[in-house]
């Protein structure tokens, strides 16, 4: 039997413990939250007027996927669609420009050059946001469609909750094959943290393929001053100066209200994308960095001692036992948020995808401790 005074065991315990607290804190009460009023309630809030903007470097195709879906978007309102063409190579600024011509409230923002050292995505942001018209600012990326034509109505009501930021959901396009899946639990598993945090009244981050905020929030914050010469952080590090600064954050999590995307088709373009998004990690505020950290530091330390108890002991049992509790607990709680969030996954298939992401998230770890270079387009 293994010995209920083992070290090992009792770490094991204690990672299993930290994971219930996350489920029944945060992740299965925000997956079973009251729903959002739907696009046609009545008796909600007045609209306001809104700039939507893209930021696009090399990115026609996609551009001709997105923006006539966003030009169908149902908001009476009103609101200007601002193209920033950061540095494009390709017919870009035709295309942009063609649609001006038929849609008035289409404008095009043109980038030449990145000045030496400044990150060329928020460069292209700042420009683009110092030229909207209006006071509530609408984010998403060249390679995202919004889910339906109420996107925008849908994000802009969060601001009458009221808030000064507006995070949303951004889910990956469900397709064949393993890659895709784990892709989608790791989404899945990130929107569990970062918008169970927010609801619970701990915003520490957002993701720019479905994020609004007010003009006088990237005012505050400098825009992107703090961090300017980093690569990443875009999203996330504006909501950590913005949240210090004393700006309120709500979520808006209805299914109609996210983007979809097109997930990444190989494990090296995943690793790149993973390696830059986890990179601004190293610039959160110290508490949550302490609040992410211990989920995952739990789940980590959860699989590397199960491996080191299940070849070091003769009984199983014990080890078997934690095993299902934990188990039983983290695929109720995912398949409860995959529902809600309208981004499902075999439930079969979860405990294998999870073991396999911590893996991969203790080896991207080890990398960017490494290997701390990144590359931007």
């Amino acid at each position: 039997m293994l010995p209920l005074f083992s070290p090992l065991v009792w770490l094991l315990l204690v990672c299993v413990l930290v994971q219930l607290y996350y489920v029944g804190y945060y992740f299965l009460p925000f997956a079973r939250r009251a729903p959002e009023a739907a696009a046609d309630a009545p008796d909600q809030p007045l609209e306001e007027p809104v700039s939507v903007l893209v930021c696009a470097h090399n990115e026609l195709e996609n551009l001709r996927r997105l923006l006539p879906l966003l030009l169908q978007q149902d908001y009476p309102a009103g609101f200007e669609l601002i193209l920033v063409d950061d540095r494009s190579e390709d017919d870009t600024y035709l295309y942009v420009q063609q649609l001006a011509q038929y849609y008035p409230h289409v404008r095009l923002v043109s980038v030449g050059r990145t000045p030496e050292g400044l990150s060329p995505k928020k460069y292209a942001l700042t420009l683009g946001i110092k030229s909207a018209r209006h006071l509530r600012l609408l984010f998403t990326d060249a390679d995202c469609i919004p889910a339906t034509n109420q996107w925008i109505r849908l994000m802009q009501r969060g601001f009458a909750r009221p808030a000064d930021l507006v995070i949303g959901y951004s889910a990956y396009a469900a397709e064949t094959g393993f890659l895709n899946k784990l892709i989608r639990f790791e989404t899945l598993l990130s929107g569990a943290q970062y918008l169970s945090f927010a609801w619970r009244g701990y915003p520490y981050m957002g993701v720019g393929r479905n994020l609004a905020y007010t003009r006088a929030v990237f005012q505050s914050t400098k825009g992107f001053a703090s961090h300017i010469r980093s690569l990443g952080g875009d999203d996330d590090l504006l909501v950590q100066d913005a949240v210090q600064r004393g700006a309120r954050a709500v979520v808006v999590a209805e299914p109609a209200a996210h983007t979809l995307s097109e997930p990444a088709t190989s494990w090296g373009a995943w690793w790149r994308q993973k390696r830059r998004h986890l990179s601004a990690g190293r610039r959160y505020r110290l508490a949550d960095r302490v609040r992410i950290g211990n989920f995952m530091a739990s789940n980590v330390l959860f699989y590397g001692i199960s491996v080191a108890l299940l070849f070091s002991r003769p009984d199983w049992v014990p080890l078997a036992a934690v095993w299902l509790v934990r188990t039983a607990a983290v695929c109720t709680a995912y398949g409860q948020l995959g529902r809600r969030l309208d981004d499902p996954l075999p439930v079969g298939v979860l405990p294998f995808l999870d073991a396999v992401y911590f893996f991969y998230y203790l080896a991207l770890g080890i990398s960017l401790f490494l290997y701390r270079s990144l590359r931007w387009k």
